[in-house]
Formats: C-alpha cells, structure tokens, sequence
C-alpha cells in the first residue's frame, strides 16, 4: 500500500506508537493501515455418502481439485461465507452443518475454516470458477490432485471423523509452503 485510503497522502513504513511492528502510515491524517491475515471459507459438502469436488478453473493451482472454498466477504458470517462459496464455485445449494477444521498458513496469512455440509439436493454444474464438478466417495477421492494442502488436511480430519463416528474441530499450522510447491517455484524461476 502506497497511498492513504483515507486522505490519498503517500504513506510511510514505521512502528507507530504504543505498537511493536511496522505499518503504513500517513503522516498527513494520521491514520493507521494494518494488514491482517485473509480468512477462507470452505465446505465439505455431503450428498448421500458422496463428497462435491470442484476441479478449478482459474489460478492459482488450475485444473486440480478442490471442495468449494474462497475468501470471506465484508459483512458475512463464515458459515453464510461457505455456502455462498458453495453455490458460486457449484451451483449446489448446502446446509452448513458445523465446524471441522480451523488451519492457520501464516507464510501466506490466510486463515481456513473448513465446515462440512449436506447438499440440499443432487444438484451441481460447472461454473466461471469450476471447470467440472462431481460427487465422488469418499475411497475415491483423487487425493494426488488436490489443489492446496489445506483441503488435502480438512479432506483427512473430516475422513477420520467419520471413521472414528466423531466430529471434532481439528486445528492445524502450516508454517512452511510444502515442498513440492518450493520445488516447483523453484524450477520455474530458473527458466527450467
């Protein structure tokens, strides 16, 4: 950030008063421009013993799978965030159940909330962001495939739940970007 939001003066990068970490502030107005870690919302959405996948159709990670799942919007709750991600990445309309897994990236500050969900009908279809989506049992989904770490985890917490016949709210910190994906990066930064 550059500019003020409130004034539209150029900020400077300090450690305001009665603070401990660098912000951008502007010296004009005075005002104060924190940034704070995006939340994700999800839902592992459930239509007689079969799971929605959705294989994405933007970046990043297109092509791979995913349950539906996006940042939350100003203004609503992350349950009503998760089914609004639902219907717009499937089409599919859901009941939001309860609370599986809260995973913490803070390499990249985001936040994920993955709730599980029943689909209130067999309904599902493609969308701007979901090139194709399916229902698939749980012993088939394409775990190779998944999109981001974070739905290879929630996908698990939420399989060993329903083996175990529990529903706990699994916590998680992934502090370090997978390996797999430093390689890659790597590999693409030197022209390979």
């Amino acid at each position: 950030m550059k500019y003020c939001s409130e004034c539209a003066s150029e900020l400077v990068v300090e450690i305001p008063e009665g603070d401990h970490l660098p912000r951008s502030v502007c010296k004009q107005c005075g005002a104060i421009h924190y940034r704070n870690p995006r939340v994700i919302v999800g839902a592992i959405c459930e239509y007689e013993g079969r799971l929605l996948l959705c294989r994405r159709d933007i970046e990043p990670r297109h092509g791979f799978w995913t349950f539906p799942a996006g940042f939350l919007e100003m203004g609503e709750t992350t349950a009503e965030g998760a089914a609004r991600e639902t219907l717009e990445e499937s089409g599919a309309d859901v009941e939001i159940e309860d609370l599986c897994a809260i995973i913490n990236v803070p390499y990249i500050a985001q936040v994920y909330l993955s709730y599980r969900a029943r689909m209130r009908g067999p309904r599902h279809h493609p969308t701007p962001e979901s090139s194709e989506t399916c229902l698939v049992a749980p012993e088939d989904i394409p775990w190779d495939e998944l999109a981001f770490p974070t739905i290879w985890h929630s996908l698990r917490f939420w399989m060993a739940d329903r083996e175990a016949g529990t529903r706990g709210i699994h916590t998680l910190d992934i502090t370090r970007r997978p390996r797999e994906l430093r390689e890659r990066e790597r590999s693409h930064d030197s022209g390979d």
